[in-house]
């Protein structure tokens, strides 16, 4: 069967299980649109007001769905718009597959209209890109794009696929086979089991670190009897939130700068930390000379790089989680750590903050008191970001959305469109400030183009929050540029776009406009909160345990 380049794509996109793609049209790729409208009953495109919304959108739908996401857009400002989705994907590990189209091969390197070397421009921030010249490449470039970014530790990849490739023919060849590129063969080394194994019988205070790895082989229930079977405490990485349910009883919660104390107590006073599929970046580490200096370090991760490469790592395994697991929970023996475990406990059970009035901590937990443990929820980046990761009631993987390695603000509305879609347009939360909300908010007509029942918390303090935090701890109060002088009316903004907004300045408003939502369009809660609320315990960048700031003027 002889078909076009854009239609070779539709047939691929099919072929990969693809039903919903995110994307915004223009001139270079005119083609594959014609292309999706003849076969608008096999794919549904999901039009956004942006590209960064679409590349979001589709992030968050492959975070939700453990699927590969899919953006499609044009040349020029339509793939250079992608970039910061593009970025915030491959920090976190998400596999999604750009497409953009570009100007035909004849014009290449004249300045043509519209043209960008996107190749090029996102080489850094890539697990692998293409540049499609010729149709006879097209299939099994698809093919291998789609088996990349899902296989190993998954990653975003882009496909260029010039004009006059979208517009040639060739005949299609449904059984096409592609060979695994020798770079993503797995990777298998557990030389240290023995080693790991004979650490872990020696230890006295285990602890389990659990991170993002764990929410992409989706071995959480292992890590929970991994650390029943040690009576080890385990804690999350922003990353790893949701790998353990929160109602586990030996699951002390985030770890890093804004961790909970109890979890930042373990992981410092602990001779044994067993790492799953995390990769200590600075926010979760500090000074890392200080870092975990008197303790044996095992750390499990599907890359090898990445062992060793910020913390030291005393044990190696390098390997997929699904696989490794079932060695440790095979050969190591049960033990129990009554006396360590009995102080975390204790620990765990004076860690509650205070919630009070109209606290962004009683906000938090009074959204999570009205959905069920099915509900996803996106964040954006800053304070409110760390009182969700702190407070909300997480028991699912794949249900907390957010943008850890890149911190981008203005992913959260177009992640949660993207999850929402999962979700069979289930209600979806996106907990935001206003200064990240500001970024994309335009997004809110995609939401209600589409009859997107998520529900949008805004906690308002009305300046950039978490730079401000730091302004008041660490810069003498110089609030340079971060008290927002806007004077935007959030909910009426809402209502605007054809959705619909209310506000909330106590609890029993919030509860009211919570009662009160939508199935079929988003609804907007604008939450006024107090312009110095800080985010605590909170170790200052760079320092460790010791230095750590449990309220203000408090260490």
């Amino acid at each position: 069967m002889k078909l076009s380049g854009a239609e070779i794509l539709i047939e691929e996109l099919v072929a990969q299980g693809v039903d919903t793609v995110f994307g915004y049209p223009g001139g270079f790729v005119i083609n594959i649109y014609d292309a999706l409208y003849k076969n608008s009953h096999r794919i549904n495109h999901i039009l956004t007001a942006h590209e960064q919304g679409a590349a979001h959108a589709a992030d968050g739908y492959a975070r939700a769905s453990g699927r590969t996401g899919v953006v499609i857009a044009t040349s020029g400002p339509g793939a250079t718009n992608l970039v910061t989705g593009i970025a915030a994907a491959y920090l976190d590990s998400v596999p999604v597959v750009f497409i953009t189209g570009n100007v035909p091969l004849h014009m290449m390197g004249k300045d043509s209209f519209q043209e960008i070397d996107i190749a090029s421009v996102t080489q850094p921030l890539i697990k692998h890109n293409y540049i499609v010249k010729d149709i006879k490449d097209l299939q099994y470039t698809l093919r291998e794009a789609f088996l990349i970014a899902a296989s190993g530790r998954k990653g975003p990849v882009l496909v260029d696929i010039l004009k006059n490739v979208q517009i040639d023919s060739l005949e299609y060849d449904k059984d096409l086979r592609v060979a695994i590129p020798g770079a993503l063969k797995k990777t298998k080394n557990i030389d240290g089991l023995d080693a790991a194994i004979a650490a872990i019988a020696k230890s006295e205070r285990p602890f389990i670190y659990s991170g993002g790895g764990v929410n992409a082989s989706g071995c959480g229930a292992q890590v929970v009897e991994l650390s029943r079977k040690l009576s080890a405490p385990v804690a999350v990485s922003l990353m790893g939130i949701g790998t353990i349910p929160d109602s586990y009883d030996l699951n002390l919660g985030l770890c890093g700068m804004h961790g909970r104390y109890a979890s930042i107590v373990a992981q410092s006073e602990a001779d044994l930390i067993i790492a799953l599929g995390v990769r200590f970046s600075d926010r979760a580490t500090g000074n890392t000379k200080e870092y975990a200096k008197n303790c044996t370090i095992i750390h499990v991760d599907i890359d090898a790089a990445e062992i060793g490469k910020n913390v030291r790592a005393d044990i190696g395994l390098c390997g997929d989680l699904k696989e490794i697991l079932p060695l440790l929970l095979e050969k190591t023996a049960a033990k129990h750590s009554g006396a360590w475990q009995e102080k975390l406990q204790g620990l765990k059970s004076g860690d509650k903050t205070p919630v009070e009035n109209f606290s962004p901590q009683a906000i938090i937990k009074c959204v999570s008191s009205h959905f069920d443990n099915d509900t996803v929820v996106a964040t954006d980046v800053g304070q409110h970001q760390m009182w969700t990761a702190q407070h909300y009631r997480f028991e699912k993987p794949r249900r907390f959305l957010t943008s850890g390695g890149l911190g981008a603000m203005g992913f959260g509305l177009g992640a949660a469109i993207g999850a929402c879609m999962v979700q069979g347009r289930k209600k979806t939360v996106l907990i935001t400030g206003e200064g990240s909300f500001g970024m994309n908010l335009n997004e809110l007509a995609t939401a209600v183009t589409h009859k997107l029942p998520i529900v949008i918390v805004i906690l308002n303090n009305r300046t950039l929050g978490m730079v401000r935090q730091w302004q008041t701890l660490f810069l003498d109060k110089h609030y340079s540029q971060t008290t927002l002088e806007r004077e935007t009316d959030f909910p009426a903004l809402a209502r605007a776009f054809g959705g619909r907004g209310f506000s909330a300045a106590n609890i029993d408003e919030l509860n009211a406009a919570l009662n009160n939502l939508s199935d079929d369009t988003p609804t907007l809660i604008d939450c006024a909160i107090g312009i110095d609320e800080m985010v605590f315990p909170m170790i200052p960048a760079g320092t460790s345990f010791d230095n750590i700031i449990l309220k203000h003027g408090e260490r």
